[in-house]
């Protein structure tokens, strides 16, 4: 998350992470930065560690939590 956080500062996104559940992560998004930041949050989360078995993340996407899932 902290990764996350200071990649948005660093590339100056508006982007703005709200809320942590359990092992979800929600952001609200400019409709310009959704592509760019699902990237963002994909290299971030899957890069985090080496594993032995590969993390994959899915991402979701809606106007609130009940569309992005």
């Amino acid at each position: 998350m902290i990764h996350i956080h200071r990649r948005l500062q660093k590339e100056e996104r508006k982007t703005k992470m709200i809320l942590q559940i359990h092992d979800e992560l929600v952001f609200e998004v400019p409709e310009d930065e959704i592509q760019a930041v699902k990237q963002l949050v994909k290299e971030e989360m899957e890069g985090v560690m080496k594993l032995y078995i590969p993390l994959k993340v899915e991402i979701g996407i809606g106007k609130n939590w009940a569309e992005a899932h």
